[in-house]
């Protein structure tokens, strides 16, 4: 048997069959799928490598999770996963190397054991249930947007104008890393507003409120659940956390309304404090109302 080709040598994917989700391989049981090395596909193309397929749990040519069909950042949002994927070119091929060969006969090297069931649960209701194959479409024209194109009616791509939302700004990247992903973003926005954790108007508010805390619990327990259960967000964001012990409560204070926003996003499918599932609330804004009516006090509280 011949010795497994060394990816930094050959730099090409050299597996038989890549890893798809069932949308990408598509709706017609007669599939046949063609290998042709650095060819430039019409329709699908594999993006990235099994390797790194395989790290991330996710589809070769969607990005997206294996399991639920969903972007990266809402997976590891809900399941608090943080990623340990290098980004720069220089430790990239060493770590794809390295995880290779612990990934040989495994699923994948996400750890599902950190899983918590109000992620999951999230998950699964934000999931389709059904393969999305109006994605294997193909592309616009770019001569069509130009008024250029004259093939009419044989032109093998869609004459019509892109639909300007913001959704189709991504790059791959962001999307296997799950960081500034449009659609990610758009999922967990929905989520977070239908359990009444939408973001105030008033951007100055950010803090947020955790009640019906246990009574054990500790100012040192909640900083330290906050923290794990947000990995995106480094330990510097929060500028202090108070704790009322009186009434069971307390209130996370953050230096910007981005990680504030992304807290929220985060524990919009629950936060576990100490086996007990606590209230999540925006803070209260400072300023008064539009209306004229008496100031709110601010949630904001100090020690």
């Amino acid at each position: 048997m011949p010795p497994k080709a060394d990816l930094n040598k050959s730099g090409w994917e050299q597996s038989e069959f890549p890893i798809l989700c069932e949308t990408c391989l598509g709706n017609n049981a007669f599939i046949r799928m063609s290998k042709q090395e650095f060819a430039r596909m019409r329709y699908k193309a594999t993006v990235i490598c099994q390797t790194c397929a395989k790290i991330k749990n996710v589809c070769q040519t969607c990005l997206l999770d294996l399991e639920y069909g969903l972007p990266t950042q809402v997976r590891d949002t809900a399941l608090a996963l943080k990623n340990e994927a290098p980004t720069s070119d220089v430790n990239r091929e060493y770590y794809s190397q390295n995880m290779d060969g612990k990934l040989d006969g495994n699923k994948s090297g996400l750890d599902s054991g950190r899983a918590v069931s109000a992620g999951k649960d999230m998950l699964k209701q934000l999931a389709r249930t059904d393969p999305y194959y109006k994605r294997n479409r193909s592309h616009i024209c770019s001569f069509f947007q130009k008024g250029e194109c004259k093939r009419g009616d044989e032109c093998p791509y869609r004459h019509e104008k892109p639909a300007d939302n913001g959704l189709d700004h991504q790059n791959i990247q962001d999307r296997y890393y799950g960081k500034n992903d449009p659609v990610a973003k758009k999922l967990l926005n929905q989520y977070a507003t239908a359990q009444g954790l939408a973001p105030p108007e008033d951007t100055a508010v950010m803090s947020l409120f955790l009640s019906a805390l246990p009574a054990s619990t500790t100012e040192e327990i909640i900083r330290t659940t906050v923290i794990s259960s947000i990995p995106s967000i480094p330990a510097s964001a929060i500028r202090s956390i108070v704790h009322v012990a009186k009434s069971r409560c307390a209130f996370v204070n953050f230096k910007d309304r981005d990680s504030a926003e992304q807290a929220a996003l985060a524990w919009a499918a629950g936060l576990d404090i100490e086996g007990e599932k606590v209230g999540i609330r925006w803070g209260r804004s400072k300023t008064t109302s539009s209306s004229g009516s008496t100031p709110t006090p601010a949630v904001e509280a100090s020690a």
